[in-house]
């Protein structure tokens, strides 16, 4: 039987425990990394109405991040090619672990962690040959990297878990660069290719684009079902203007996503983000360079483009999307157009990372 003293001494220990879960930083929604205006850099939590919920400091520019499914912390990876990544306690900012990968490897700005959260993911290349590899890191032993496989492509960019939780997608840009700075070698004879691994790294399927070689398949967005689109970078001939978007499911064909010629040439070969919507009837992309958001329905039809300068962020909102771009602003990408949601004095980066997706 417990004791008065007992029950006493649980609740003095109780409320002496702060919480760590997301709710202990104001339930933010998103993930994402911005630069300030006295030049330092910052990962901030943001809500579904644009609000900011928290920020921490970054030591560097930050490229994404990735959110624990249960505990307030995240890791933010450097711009590619980056040697750091950082777990961040993201109620106070403080570095918890910071992690370096082997000698010969540089991160290449995303990772994602297992469902139940006891393992990280991140994505690597080689420097002396950008060849891919998927490093794997126990969260429950300090964040101990346990160990790699090959990520079957050159230049990894992007993963996830997909839904089954048994198996990997892997975004192999295709592009070897020139040891730590970001050169092009072999734009002319690159593969990229779309990859399913098991999370040990067993290949179950490859998917390539033998039409647009030159595409470098960038950024992933994973729907419920296991429909994955992703986002792509021409890197071949300018002035040309293929497709910057494809979706595929296991075992069946990709679809390639055209827009009409007048709205691929406005996107100037670039797709920053790619995010399915919030009901998942639909996926889109941007691109910072054109100042474009172009939607798309589930099944590949072109449904219009929304212009909006240096946009980049994209991820899933109730009401269709949530949109930063690189001015401040936070927007609501919904049937009627754009609604600006909040502007911060801030420079968004790259990306919108949802935190709901990763307790999924």
């Amino acid at each position: 039987m417990t004791t008065r003293r007992a029950f006493l001494a649980s609740l003095l220990a109780a409320s002496a425990t702060p919480a760590v879960g997301w709710a202990a930083v104001g339930d933010p929604t998103y993930l994402a990394a911005a630069k300030l205006p006295d030049g330092s850099y910052m990962l901030a939590g943001l809500r579904e109405d644009g609000s900011t919920a928290f920020s921490v400091p970054l030591p560097a520019r930050g490229h994404a991040a990735s959110a624990h499914p249960t505990r307030a912390e995240a890791v933010g990876f450097a711009r590619r090619p980056g040697t750091y990544a950082l777990v961040i306690d993201c109620r106070d900012g403080e570095v918890l672990h910071r992690l370096t990968p082997p000698a010969d490897r540089q991160f290449n700005g995303h990772g994602t962690f297992s469902p139940d959260g006891k393992m990280l993911y991140t994505v690597e290349q080689r420097v002396e040959d950008s060849e891919g590899f998927i490093g794997i890191w126990d969260t429950e032993a300090n964040y101990s990297r346990i160990g790699e496989f090959a990520s079957h492509g050159v230049g990894p960019h992007d993963l996830r878990v997909m839904p089954d939780h048994e198996t990997l997608v892997i975004a192999n840009g295709g592009i070897q660069t020139d040891k730590w700075d970001r050169a092009k070698l072999n734009t002319d004879t690159m593969r990229p290719n779309l990859v399913y691994t098991t999370l040990d790294g067993t290949l179950l399927e490859l998917r390539d684009l033998p039409e647009f070689h030159q595409n470098s398949i960038r950024h992933l967005a994973l729907r419920p079902d296991g429909l994955v689109g992703f986002a792509m970078q021409w890197e071949g001939e300018e002035g040309y203007a293929p497709p910057l978007l494809a979706l595929h499911r296991m075992g069946e064909e990709l679809v390639i996503c055209e827009a009409p010629l007048g709205d691929e040439l406005a996107m100037d070969g670039y797709a920053g983000s790619v995010a399915f919507s919030g009901d998942g009837s639909e996926i889109a992309i941007t691109s910072p360079r054109g100042g474009r958001i172009h939607r798309f329905s589930d099944s590949g039809e072109f449904l219009g483009a929304i212009s909006r300068s240096d946009v980049c962020g994209l991820a899933p909102h109730a009401g269709g999307y949530m949109a930063s771009d690189g001015l401040g602003g936070v927007l609501l990408i919904g049937s009627e157009g754009a609604r600006p949601l909040a502007l911060a004095e801030a420079s968004w980066d790259n990306h919108l990372v949802p935190i709901a997706a990763a307790r999924a």
